[in-house]
């Protein structure tokens, strides 16, 4: 739990600071619409498969919106809004689902609509996203998916030991759909006019959900904001055990000292790939260092020297390099280097793929995947692939019917993402290309950036990402670069422009460092 813990500061809990941004006034705002006259419960009809047990309304004052469960945190001079609850079950599944929609009153409704995806275990929003929703004049909606909080995978198997199936599809796909339906409804009902522009918003499990959306729901949204995406679900979860399983194998637990010396030598040798020594690594996936060349290498740990040895590189090596078979063909995608090790090479194996490993795939909660061996985990991998990849695998790269829905998908995924291999992310959109007719037609409804040096979920609440999404909506204004504050690896602050994939930044040869005009996005191969 203290681990996770790590895991809710530095990533999960940026889920919810993703919801701060606002849609600037530059971005052109709807006409303002009249505050619901009364708060009141309102009839909902039922979406496809489901039946309504319940729908409440209540009057809230606003105020200090405090978050519930283990992601906590507060918002504060936040409007009065009514808050309409509606309860869905799947008839015979024993399921029960809450979307709640929160609908500004004294601030007025601009007309938009925003729905909030979740974070590690939990289906959606735990108050901070809405709260800054409702700041912001939308109507906003989450849901509970009838699941429990962020940390919390108890649901995972019923009293026979089996996987609950009707919560697992909650949980992979169908609750956010139904909170878009329900939600909208909700806001025309109550507004008495259907939203002019529909948004979702979300981050981590946020953004795979955010990515179900358009693949399987293409009409649901206008726009959607999908960062650091946990998508290619049953391959990169069970793949994030592969550090703990190459500690395990190899006999070797270099500390956390030790990891961050590779990754200072790493940084030292690819610093500068953008001709700038910036403290960043621009394009992580053309960092070629050996972490081979630290063996024998004297380093300070908190007063106490250490020596590299080869079997910390070779730990290093198989990290970065991702988890194989024991013939070694390549299952995923590693770590990318850079990225902190403790989140996943840790003294515990971190709670999603371990979870998900023990409950889901081998069905078996007591399982220490710790120790599991190479040939364990190649098993568990290919059984989770088999078992669980159309149920909630978000790969599929036929993003077509989102195409000529209008829609347009936003996704920021950081290159030092310590949870989620980023390389994930580029495969799946490389795939998308491929799939769809290249980069410039891809580029016209979905644009991936690709910022330096970030965490898991680490520009949450710099505002461009959803302000530019709803320019590109509204304005027909695809951006070209997203403004963004890097901190370096020494601390510093620094701003750049990050450039769309597949362009990366690259230094003008003059200029301060830190100013984002002494950068242009080039095509990789002007490295």
């Amino acid at each position: 739990m203290r681990r996770l813990l790590t895991v809710l500061a530095a990533g999960v809990p940026l889920a919810a600071a993703v919801y701060l941004p606002t849609a600037s006034a530059d971005t052109g705002s709807p006409a303002s619409a009249s505050a619901p006259a009364k708060c009141r419960s309102v009839p909902v009809k039922a979406p496809a498969g489901t039946r309504v047990e319940s729908v409440t309304a209540v009057r809230q004052p606003g105020g200090t919106v405090t978050g519930t469960g283990y992601l906590k945190g507060t918002v504060y001079d936040v409007p009065s809004y009514c808050e309409v609850t509606v309860t869905l079950t799947h008839p015979g599944e024993g399921d029960h689902a809450k979307v709640r929609t929160w609908l500004p009153e004294k601030a007025g409704w601009s007309g938009r609509f925003q729905a909030f995806g979740g974070s590690a275990w939990a289906v959606g929003d735990n108050n901070p996203g809405l709260a800054n929703a409702v700041k912001q004049g939308y109507a906003a909606a989450t849901t509970d998916g009838g699941v429990g909080d962020a940390v919390d995978s108890s649901w995972a198997l019923d009293g026979k030991g089996k996987v609950n199936t009707s919560l697992l599809k909650n949980f992979a796909e169908r609750s956010q759909h139904e909170a878009a339906v329900v939600g909208k409804a909700v806001t025309d009902a109550i507004y008495g006019k259907a939203p002019s522009y529909s948004y979702f918003n979300g981050c981590s499990t946020g953004g795979r959900e955010g990515y179900v959306e358009a693949q399987r729901h293409p009409d649901d949204y206008d726009g959607i904001l999908a960062n650091s995406p946990a998508i290619n679900w049953a391959d990169y979860v069970p793949a994030t055990l592969w550090p703990q399983v190459v500690m395990n194998e190899e006999k070797t637990r270099p500390t956390d000292c030790e990891f961050k010396a590779f990754n200072a030598a790493a940084l030292k040798a690819c610093d500068l790939n953008d001709g700038a020594r910036d403290g960043l690594i621009a394009d992580a996936s053309r960092c070629d260092f050996d972490p081979r060349r630290l063996i024998g290498t004297r380093i300070d740990c908190d007063g106490k020297t250490e020596t590299i040895t080869a079997a910390d590189a070779k730990v290093v090596r198989k990290i970065w390099d991702g988890p194989r078979t024991t013939s070694g063909k390549k299952l995923w995608y590693g770590l990318p280097i850079g990225a902190e090790f403790k989140g996943l090479a840790g003294d515990m194996p971190f709670t999603v793929p371990d979870d998900w490993t023990k409950k889901w795939v081998a069905k078996q909660p007591g399982l220490d995947t710790s120790k599991l061996t190479y040939s364990q985990f190649t098993k568990l991998f290919k059984q989770s692939q088999a078992e669980y990849d159309k149920i909630i695998g978000s790969d599929d790269p036929d993003l077509s019917a989102f195409r000529r829905s209008g829609g347009k998908l936003l996704t920021y995924h950081g290159q030092a993402d310590q949870y989620i291999p980023t390389a994930g992310t580029v495969d799946y959109r490389e795939r998308v290309e491929r799939r769809l007719g290249g980069t410039h037609r891809v580029d016209d409804f979905y644009r991936l950036f690709l910022p330096e040096g970030t965490v898991h979920c680490g520009l949450g609440g710099q505002g461009t990402d959803l302000a530019a999404l709803t320019k590109w909506v509204e304005q027909g204004k695809a951006p070209g670069t997203l403004s963004a504050t890097l901190t370096n690896a020494s601390g510093r602050q620094v701003e750049r422009d990050l450039c769309r994939y597949p362009l990366v930044s690259h230094y003008k040869g003059h200029g301060d460092i830190a100013d984002a005009d002494s950068f242009r996005c080039v095509k990789p191969h002007r490295h």
